[in-house]
């Protein structure tokens, strides 16, 4: 028996007697969203209760489940009992949930939102948390243990097969590995979806002995959290996939590229790297197999440009993040000059599964040339936002309708691959989200956000939002990028400020193909993809913008101004939120809009349940509402 095994055997046993307890388990769910959500004043003051009455439990923390929408997220498994969720809770909720169960036997059942047993194991209509329609309709491979596991703890990870993937790759030759991976069909989880046993092959086949592995764990995209939220819910899923990547490829050593801000990772995955070393699942002859492989966790500085791989490994060098031309390629002159492969925290955590469970059971999911599950942040206009995982090939409706519910508003369009996507409308709802159909539309997969957006958002808005934030992150090294972006940015500032003319969408158009097909690295290359899809799929709100001097979604503050129309029922809401005191009147009767003291502040619209509060056009006088809001 190794070394593993030992460990092994107590972690089961761990697992089991936690599973038996006969006292309550109680689970909170403790990575970054909940936390911002007040889990942990809830732990505290759940800590608290238990400490002054004498109760005795259980308290475990998990990482992120997935849906954000119901954090914070506390899971109390009771004596014989399936493991029960209450969502949206609060310190005092948990008090008074705990309360009734030691003090009445009660589950407190109103407050549960779903369990992971059969619903008549509580003798109530309570969902199973797998049927819940934001879980349902998912297929969970890389996430199979957020929100499930501790993940500070190895015994949870090896109790649920953790390292076995390894094992099994060890059991064999590199060459048998890479045969394994290039059968699963896995593309690169971290932006064009390069097949990831190719760039292992060529780093195998590049010449010399030192061989390097990073994995870029920098994800700096606007609405993104994907290899966050699974290195803080599962980190050792991302080590075992490092090694058997390491030993494939013939590395020695690897880097993971994280940023500073994400804190709570870095904490998690230091802890990881410790416990993986005491159980010698790191250092030298791995599991007697002669294989040896170490780690080192470099923290950047939070700049979206070492995102792209040339510019990470200068970072990791100790030189300023700027990419440099390719050829040649990272996998035959990488770090420190020598062969280097670059994957994601996305792609590399999914590779134990496959040697765990078969690259066929693999290819099950997705399609024969996208195979697997993809993980996406699904944030914006949405009923249900979280972290999620679907196969590759779903619609963009499965995902934003079925899992995410849908938008309260009707829907107008949503950004794919962060702010360096495309920005697609209703019409593509039905298009399989796979990376050549998203290439085709004018976007890319990225590394998975996606932000769902309603009639109350501008798209020119949003274009100059995304083109000014990648010009902010230009390096400066191209003159494409670096004046390019400028220029877009000064177009799209004039067109919602109301100063623009139609021959600018001529301008934005020409410079945006100039800035794509002359830039250095991929940054550059898909900066102008927001001003390019709006252009292509909403070019009538850039008219309108221009012609008319109006924005239709009422944000672009110089070409709208507000007005109450007939709908108003006289509830008073937008009385109650109005910061200036702009909007006057009786209850029960319309409500008057003094749009000399409106800041456009914009949050009698979001608390308007009737939609009577409307932009019109700045030059139109209240009068002239009624009409306006027919052609609305």
């Amino acid at each position: 028996m190794n070394n593993l095994d030992v460990f092994r055997s107590r972690a089961v046993e761990e697992w089991q007697t936690l599973q038996s307890s006969p006292v309550p388990v109680i689970y909170f769910g403790t990575a970054s969203c909940g936390r911002a959500a007040g889990a942990m004043q809830v732990m505290e003051a759940v800590r608290n209760l238990l400490a002054e009455r004498g109760w005795q439990a259980k308290m475990v923390e998990v990482g992120c489940i997935g849906p954000c929408y119901l954090e914070p997220l506390m899971d109390i498994a009771f004596p014989g009992k399936p493991r029960l969720s209450y969502a949206n809770m609060t310190s005092a909720r948990a008090v008074q949930i705990l309360t009734a169960w030691f003090e009445h036997g009660d589950f407190s059942l109103r407050f549960a939102t779903g369990h992971f047993g059969e619903p008549q194991a509580f003798g109530a209509n309570v969902p199973n948390f797998y049927d819940l329609p934001v879980m349902k309709a998912q297929v969970r491979v890389v996430l199979r243990n957020c929100g499930l596991i501790d993940p500070g703890s190895l015994a949870h990870y090896l109790a649920r097969d953790g390292y076995r993937g390894l094992e099994q790759a060890l059991a064999g030759s590199p060459e048998d590995a890479l045969k394994t991976v290039m059968a699963s069909g896995l593309r690169g989880r971290g932006g064009a979806g390069f097949p990831t046993a190719k760039k292992w092959e060529l780093c195998r086949m590049a010449g010399g002995e030192t061989r390097y592995l990073v994995c870029n764990a920098d994800e700096g995209d606007p609405g993104a959290f994907m290899n966050r939220s699974l290195i803080e819910g599962d980190p050792h899923a991302l080590l075992e996939g490092m090694l058997i990547a390491a030993y494939t490829i013939g590395a020695q050593h690897g880097y993971i590229y994280t940023r500073a801000e994400y804190p709570l990772a870095i904490e998690r995955l230091y802890a990881a790297i410790a416990q993986a070393k005491e159980a010698g699942l790191l250092g030298e002859n791995i599991l007697g197999s002669g294989f040896g492989f170490d780690v080192t966790l470099k923290e950047g500085a939070g700049a979206f440009v070492c995102g792209e791989e040339t510019a990470l490994l200068a970072s990791i060098e100790g030189r300023r993040g700027m990419p440099r031309s390719r050829p040649p390629f990272p996998a035959v002159k990488g770090l420190f000059g020598k062969p280097t492969v670059i994957n994601n925290v996305e792609t590399l955590a999914t590779v134990p599964n496959i040697f765990r469970q078969g690259a066929e059971w693999y290819r099950q999911f997705g399609t024969p040339q996208n195979p697997g599950t993809k993980t996406f942040s699904l944030v914006g206009k949405v009923r249900r936002s979280g972290l999620i995982e679907a196969p590759l090939g779903a619609t963009l409706r499965q995902i934003i309708f079925d899992i995410g519910g849908g938008t309260l508003k009707p829907f107008k369009a949503v950004q794919t691959g962060g702010p360096s996507g495309g920005c697609l409308s209703e019409k593509h709802l039905d298009m399989p989200v796979d990376y050549e159909s998203l290439n085709a539309a004018g976007s890319i997969m990225g590394s998975g956000g996606l932000i769902v957006m309603d009639e109350d958002t501008c798209v020119v808005d949003v274009a100059r939002y995304f083109l000014e934030f990648t010009q902010n992150e230009s390096c400066g090294k191209c003159a494409p990028c670096r004046l390019g972006t400028a220029r877009l940015v000064e177009i799209l500032d004039r067109i919602v400020q109301g100063e623009g003319n139609l021959a600018d969408l001529d301008r934005l158009e020409s410079l945006a193909r100039t800035v794509k097909q002359g830039s250095l690295c991929g940054l550059g290359q898909s900066a102008p993809n927001p001003v390019l899809t709006t252009l292509r799929y909403f070019r009538e709100e850039y008219q309108a913008h221009i012609q008319e001097k109006y924005c239709p979604a009422a944000v672009c503050k110089d070409l709208y101004a507000l007005t109450i129309s007939d709908d108003c029922t006289g509830c008073q809401l937008c009385v109650r939120v109005c910061p200036t005191g702009a909007i006057t009147g009786e209850k029960g009767a319309i409500q008057t809009l003094n749009r000399s003291a409106c800041i456009q502040c914009r949050g009698c619209i979001d608390v308007c349940k009737f939609n009577a509060v409307i932009g019109i056009p700045s030059s139109r006088q209240p009068e002239k509402c009624a009409a306006v809001e027919v052609l609305l």
